[in-house]
């Protein structure tokens, strides 16, 4: 009779990559459910993934296995994912980061490049999306045919802050630098067009 050593539930993710170095893939999301149908997802595309849920455990894997790609969460529950993407950059220059978000607002964009992403998606991204992302030729595509209107970023960047203010106009008119009264004004018409 053999003795068989106990498994780790289905749940646990491995914490080391096991594969192909070049096809190495770090997940850094702190949505659980989403996380788990991305990993799975793109090892089925043949990627070798660790999934972690934390800024703190994505710095500690860049550090100690320097990925070739990451698909990184801008909001995770212990801080900002720019940071996994400049400790990622840092570790391995060529590394393609895709930064995932669920705020779709250019301003966001730009700083998820800035940092060393490769691209932008918002979330829930599917896992083709990502892959195209990933293992796209160059930089970031051509800018779309027809961008949002500086009067929707605007909008958009106000409804945000509303939301992480979770809906306080006092606290967001302070944190926008704003007369309570003129935001209010904004926050009642309708979004622009464009």
């Amino acid at each position: 009779m053999s003795t068989d050593v106990p498994t780790q539930p289905q749940e646990q993710e491995k914490l080391t990559f096991t594969g192909d170095a070049s096809r190495s893939l770090l997940i850094v999301d702190d949505d659980a459910p989403f996380r788990t149908r991305l990993a799975r997802a793109m090892e089925r595309r043949g990627f070798d993934v660790v999934a972690v849920d934390s800024v703190a455990m994505g710095v500690e894997m860049a550090h100690e296995a320097a990925p070739r790609f990451a698909v990184v969460d801008l909001r995770l529950g212990d801080g900002s994912g720019l940071e996994v993407v400049k400790a990622l950059r840092d570790a391995r220059p060529e590394a393609r980061i895709v930064m995932l978000t669920g705020y779709g607002n250019i301003a966001t964009a730009v700083a998820a490049v800035k940092a060393g992403a490769v691209d932008y998606l918002p979330k829930p991204a599917d896992a083709d999306a990502v892959e195209a992302a990933l293992l796209a030729e160059g930089p970031l595509p051509p800018p779309p045919e027809n961008p949002m209107s500086a009067d929707r970023v605007r909008w958009e960047h106000i409804q945000r802050v509303f939301e992480q203010c979770e809906r306080n106009v006092s606290e967001t008119a302070r944190r926008l630098k704003m007369h309570r009264r003129t935001l209010q004004r904004i926050l009642n018409k309708h979004a622009p067009r464009g």
